[in-house]
């Protein structure tokens, strides 16, 4: 039997996990490593962490399909692993992948849905016609899955899940594969849903859309929970109030040691590699706090520079230094921090 604790529901929270903890009998770390939240009613609540950061495994728990091995959770005020079935009826469930029943017509995969949970045959209709018309399927109910676009199967999986009006939703990577006219509309009425007073949990890798629509966003990385805020006071909590992002590019020979010892600049040791020089000489000019390469372009690379102060003051500093290390600046961005750079500061740019 797992480790589980019973713990106090506050009244006013949709979501409550304390101590949360999942290992797995092949794994010598935990999944999920002792994290705590709460989601308040009718907010809509971002979880965001890499692949295998242990967003699946926390909401596995949540939705019953995942056995916990310590702590607590409960949804709506239902114990998830006392109660199981009563918790089952207080959520819905819209996972990425299609799981609609292809044999049946749209209009038969929320009947049966809603037969399934229970709800009233005389009701069933009904619910049925306003959540097709919510979601602009009037027109396709009698299709059967197979006929519809990703947008469109997105949009029947969450009328689905809807069928049983629960009062927390769970959204795995809601737009994921969606052009951007479904995804709009798909995040319209992900709003219209926690204004009515939904209560919505979603998983997702884009920070646009965490930014977009979430109240607050919490960070896991190996089973931890990083950080949990809005995303506009996880962004400003980065060192630097703006960003200038830079594509250098390298083309013949690149300095020698004597020439770089003579530059009136600031100076870093000169590397192996012409980039590491400049990444290091960049960091040196006033008002950068902080610089990260974004990625390799070719023979240069893009980094992006955290900045006190007007970042458009820098861009000649920037072009002079670059020169100096033999390459060519042939892009430059302002910006500010996004929620992005925060996900990438907590957890790092390696792939998983």
């Amino acid at each position: 039997m797992p480790d589980v604790k019973v713990t106090a529901v506050t009244p006013d929270t949709a979501i409550d996990v304390v101590g949360l903890v999942k290992r797995y009998s092949n794994s010598p770390v935990n999944a999920v490593d002792g994290i705590s939240f709460s989601v308040r009613r009718g907010e809509c609540f971002g979880l965001l962490g890499p692949n295998g950061a242990g967003k699946s495994t926390t909401i596995g728990v949540l939705t019953t399909r995942i056995r916990p091995t310590g702590g607590s959770a409960f949804v709506d005020g239902v114990n998830v692993v006392a109660d199981p079935v009563r918790a089952r009826s207080r959520i819905g469930v819209v996972p990425q992948r299609n799981n609609l029943d292809r044999s049946l017509t749209i209009r038969q995969n929320l009947l049966f849905h809603a037969r399934y949970h229970g709800v009233p045959a005389g009701q069933r209709n009904a619910r049925a016609n306003a959540l097709l018309a919510q979601f602009a399927l009037t027109d396709r109910a009698d299709d059967k899955p197979d006929r519809l676009s990703g947008g469109q199967a997105q949009r029947v999986m969450i009328a689905r899940a809807l069928m049983h009006s629960p009062p927390v939703l769970f959204l795995d990577e809601p737009s994921t594969g969606l052009d951007p006219a479904a995804r709009l509309f798909v995040w319209d009425r992900i709003r219209e849903l926690a204004e009515s007073g939904v209560t919505i949990l979603l998983t997702t890798h884009d920070m646009d859309e965490a930014e977009t629509l979430a109240d607050r966003v919490g960070i896991i990385d190996h089973g931890k929970l990083l950080a949990l805020d809005t995303p506009q006071a996880l962004t400003h909590s980065l060192v630097g109030s703006a960003t200038l992002d830079v594509v250098v590019h390298f083309d013949g020979a690149f300095p020698s040691s004597a020439q770089a010892s003579a530059r009136p600049s600031p100076t870093a040791e000169i590397s192996p590699r012409p980039d590491g020089d400049v990444l290091a000489e960049l960091g040196q000019l006033d008002g950068v706090v902080r610089v990260e390469r974004i990625a390799p372009d070719g023979p240069g690379l893009r980094a992006r520079l955290y900045l006190t102060g007007d970042p458009a003051r820098l861009v000649a500093p920037v072009a002079e230094l670059v020169a100096t290390c033999g390459g060519k600046l042939s892009d430059v961005r302002l910006g500010t921090p996004t929620l992005e750079d925060v996900f990438i500061h907590l957890t790092g740019r390696a792939l998983r």
